[in-house]
């Protein structure tokens, strides 16, 4: 028995002794070979938009504490945005091509990189797009282009927009797994699908507005961009008269239907390249790292801070798609106080969240906003905690087709009572007072209870009101009057006072110039979120989560419902979230 002891010992001491070299050798390799192979650009070069992991407005700073690693990453939206600008004026940069792209950009973003492409193509750069065939959302990208190519067995998806929302009353019903609900706000939908099994009319009138208005903005970038009336548009689009294409082209959605040999010749002979040679192409994410590590940041002293509030409003330290108070408040700290930094351009893209959360980085904006300007850019959603953290800026900019407002709350508090019956467990609690057991999962919810956080939900109402009524000088009752919970899209918020300007990050940053007047200056991107060694190997198979992993068994439209049914358990506390999961197709 000893020699085997000895022997495991060695096997658990040899193998330990891998692991370590191994993680030993991985670091070094990210530490001192992260960017030792240099983006070779040729000159007569074809920049290649593939979109497929371009995800956030921002890739972030990272820095690992705990090994002294820092990491700047360059594969953002505003990074490609950066570089289509570059590509402009590059002498080796002769066009674009569009080719089979697929992302998942939401439609603000998609609305920035058109507007990035639109402006490109005053260089009288040609731009081109093939596809074996164009969902909606890609065909309004792609139809910024000069020449539009459908593979000939294709199709093109232009249908108008819809959504689809979930219910969930009979499954709780079913399961004896409960949410009780408190809220305020009419339109706050956020837990309607745990109250009913069918859609109030409150939320399908918002709903049905929002996609009005988003799909208004589509229609009048693709009308002009393609020469076609809005009217024969929405026609095409009730028909589906553009499904083959056949009918694509000869509605002129299309110009070409060709297979993509015959798209790459095209590019050929706008080049002058022969017909049997390749022609020089370079990746948008190999291009946008080259701009961004030689292009020349200018020579002003003076800097407009760009900090990036991406994702779900939690708390915490944050992340790329996690927005915590930790990484926050020190990115306005430091724009705070750098005397070189002049303003501050907050850019969001959130649904919203914790209203804790919210309010921490209200807060920091409130103090910074007396030391510096601070500018609101607005992405594809700053709703409900989104649209809270934006309230108090001195100028707010949206797109048209931006989601904003959800000025609501709601508190959730999940029940197992009813479950717990059904299978025989039951619960009985002694207490010295009669408020001292709180809320238990396994009770039914006491009126007096239910009293209490619904007095909590009002009050968090009361100060996401007054905060918004004081940041957009309004009365409490004219705020109160477009709250309740209600969605808008930027163009619909613009009216009613919640924005100021449409406009993207361009836009902003010349008000935010203009605030600080200076005319000359150079930008600086916030927040660098400190990691740990551990979330460095996060994509590695033995590390990745068991989110991750489900996702990969079930696929993404599978674990949406299995992620749906977890924050039914999960959801606690006062929430200031977009009021429903909003997925238009």
């Amino acid at each position: 028995m000893k020699f085997l002891g000895n022997v495991l010992s060695t096997v658990i001491g040899i193998f330990v002794f891998l692991m370590l070299t191994f993680f030993g050798i991985v670091i070094l390799a990210a530490v001192f070979g992260g960017n030792s192979e240099k983006v070779s650009l040729q000159s007569n070069s074809v920049i290649e938009l593939d979109l497929e992991k371009i995800t956030n407005d921002y890739a972030g700073k990272f820095n690992y504490k705990d090994i002294g690693y820092y990491e700047a990453a360059h594969n953002g939206l505003s990074d490609v945005i950066l570089a289509i600008k570059n590509a402009k004026t590059d002498k080796n940069i002769k066009g674009i091509s569009i080719l089979n792209s697929m992302s998942s950009l939401g439609m603000a973003q998609s609305k920035a990189l058109r507007d990035a492409l639109e402006d490109f193509k005053k260089s009288k750069k040609f731009i081109v797009s093939y596809s074996n065939g164009y969902s909606q959302k890609e065909y309004y990208l792609n139809s910024i282009a000069d020449t539009i190519y459908l593979n000939p067995v294709g199709q093109l998806d232009f249908k108008g927009l819809s959504s689809e929302v979930m219910f969930y009353k009979d499954f709780q019903e079913k399961t004896g797994l409960k949410m009780e609900v408190i809220r305020h706000g009419k339109y706050k939908s956020a837990v309607e699908p745990y109250l009913a099994n069918e859609m109030s009319e409150a939320n399908r009138e918002q709903i049905t507005a929002l996609l009005n208005s988003v799909w208004n903005s589509v229609v009048k970038d693709i009308s002009i961009s393609r020469k076609i009336p809005i009217d024969s548009l929405n026609a095409i689009a009730d028909n589906l008269g553009a499904r083959t294409p056949e009918m694509a082209k000869a509605k002129h959605l299309i110009d070409k239907i060709a297979y993509e040999d015959e798209y790459h010749a095209g590019i050929r002979k706008a080049l002058n390249v022969d017909a049997k040679e390749e022609y020089n192409k370079i990746s948008i994410a190999d291009y946008a790292e080259k701009v961004a590590t030689t292009a020349n940041v200018g020579s002003s002293k003076d800097i407009i801070a760009i900090i990036y509030a991406q994702g779900t409003i939690v708390g915490g330290e944050g992340d790329l798609n996690i927005i915590g108070e930790g990484s926050m408040r020190r990115a306005l700290e430091e724009a705070r106080n750098n005397d070189k930094v002049k303003a501050i351009v907050l850019r969001i893209d959130s649904p919203g969240g914790s209203a804790l959360t919210s309010d921490l980085i209200w807060r920091e904006i409130e103090i910074t906003k007396k030391v510096k300007p601070v500018v609101v850019s607005m992405g594809n959603l700053a709703a409900s905690g989104g649209y809270y953290i934006a309230c108090n800026a001195n100028k707010i900019f949206a797109e048209e087709n931006t989601i904003t407002g959800s000025i609501g709350v709601f508190g959730t508090l999940p029940n197992f009572s009813q479950l717990t019956n059904k299978i025989g467990i039951h619960t009985q609690q002694v207490s010295t007072h009669k408020n001292a057991a709180g809320y238990s999962v396994f009770s039914p919810l006491t009126e007096n209870y239910r009293a209490i956080t619904q007095e909590g939900v009002e009050h968090i109402y009361n100060v996401f009101v007054n905060r918004v009524a004081a940041g957009r000088k309004m009365t409490f009752d004219q705020v109160d009057a477009i709250a309740q919970g209600r969605v808008w899209t930027g163009a619909e918020a613009l009216k009613i006072g919640l924005v100021d300007k449409i406009g993207g990050m361009d836009e902003a940053l010349k008000e935010a110039a203009s605030l600080a007047k200076i005319k000359k200056y150079k930008t600086e991107n916030y927040p660098e979120y400190e990691k740990n060694i551990s979330d460095m190997f996060g994509s590695l198979p033995f590390m990745q989560s068991r989110e991750s992993l489900i996702k990969q068994e079930v696929g993404d439209e599978n674990y949406r419902i299995i992620e749906q049914i977890r924050r039914m358990s999960t959801q606690t506390g006062a929430q200031a979230v977009m009021p429903f999961e909003l997925n238009i197709n």
